[in-house]
């Protein structure tokens, strides 16, 4: 398949269509990258907020029943960022509402699954300024039957999914400048995280979709910026420099990735440098066949709970203050 056949299917995939003519781009009113689904009460009651007016930026807020009737004390609460390589993918497709409905249930904890502005539309730094602003809603919530009834803000953690567990970690860095009080982020959970760098790994020369990464940086990273911006390669420029700062602050980490897919090596060389800078890692690579338990959508108990199993209950009052 020729460069340009290649290009064509992978703008399909993402739900855009080229415009040969000026080089910009449209959304595919056709081809959506998945169904959309309501907020529902289920073991777990969901609810949607608004987040920013004029972003039209949302978050969709999971509750599990346990904590509504009382039974529980205020539980930890996880901001979660769907995947989409900045392009696709949205808070409420039915994939990542089932997700954080179960990461709810399964794992006894408060999601807080936010919404995010994406390319080509909006390049970066636009994702990273709206988790900001979900952070901030967070903390300024004057909903405070669903946030402060029922989610311990001294026990929160980032995480997100490819492009999620990108704005994930850049945001928890944003939050190291800012007064968010009483958030008191402990950790971040990247999961198969979308990360990237100008030359070529062992993963990405061998493997026959690396124009599929290729494109999406070229649409969400700046003007004229390659895959070496700190955006997308967390390793060089201050990267050593703020993963030392994640580990004065105490954070765990944890970093997950699927064995055989393009950025695998990538992923792996993040997890090293973490624990280089001595911050407390968890790693999970699983391989390719078990891909879909990370929605829990093969077999097994949904292997990807895990990252809340280990890394919340093992966070202790008074540890880890930010």
């Amino acid at each position: 398949m020729s460069k340009s056949s290649q290009a064509f299917v992978i703008y399909r995939e993402l739900g855009i269509i080229k415009n040969q003519k000026d080089n910009t781009f449209t959304r595919d009113p056709i081809n959506s990258p998945g169904d959309r689904v309501p907020a529902t009460p289920d073991a777990v009651v969901s609810k949607d907020f608004r987040v920013n007016y004029s972003k039209s930026t949302c978050m969709r807020l999971y509750v599990p029943t346990t904590a509504l009737n009382g039974s529980s004390k205020n539980l930890p609460l996880v901001v979660y960022f769907h995947g989409g390589r900045f392009i696709c993918g949205s808070f409420d497709l039915e994939h990542t509402h089932d997700f954080c409905n179960r990461l709810a249930r399964e794992s006894n904890v408060v999601v807080a699954s936010a919404s995010y502005r994406q390319a080509p539309e909006f390049k970066l730094p636009a994702a990273y300024d709206d988790g900001e602003d979900a952070l901030k809603w967070i903390k300024y919530s004057p909903d405070k039957e669903w946030i402060k009834s029922y989610a311990d803000l001294s026990n929160v953690f980032l995480m997100g999914t490819n492009s999620g567990g990108n704005v994930a970690y850049n945001v928890g860095l944003r939050s190291t400048e800012q007064d968010i009080t009483p958030l008191c982020i402990r950790g971040l959970i990247l999961h198969d995280p979308f990360f990237d760098g100008e030359e070529r790994c062992a993963s990405e020369v061998s493997h026959e979709n690396k124009l599929d990464a290729d494109i999406c940086w070229n649409l969400c990273l700046p003007d004229g910026e390659d895959r070496d911006h700190q955006y997308s390669n967390p390793t060089v420029g201050d990267g050593p420099d703020n993963m030392e700062k994640i580990r004065r602050l105490g954070w765990k980490v944890m970093v997950t990735g699927v064995r055989g897919e393009l950025l695998i090596e990538r992923q792996r060389n993040v997890a090293n440098l973490f624990k280089e800078k001595g911050v407390d890692v968890f790693e999970r690579f699983i391989f390719k066949g078990e891909s879909g338990n990370w929605f829990g959508c093969g077999g097994g108990e949904g292997r990807f709970l895990v990252v809340v199993v280990v890394v919340v209950p093992e966070t202790r009052d008074g540890e880890n203050s930010k």
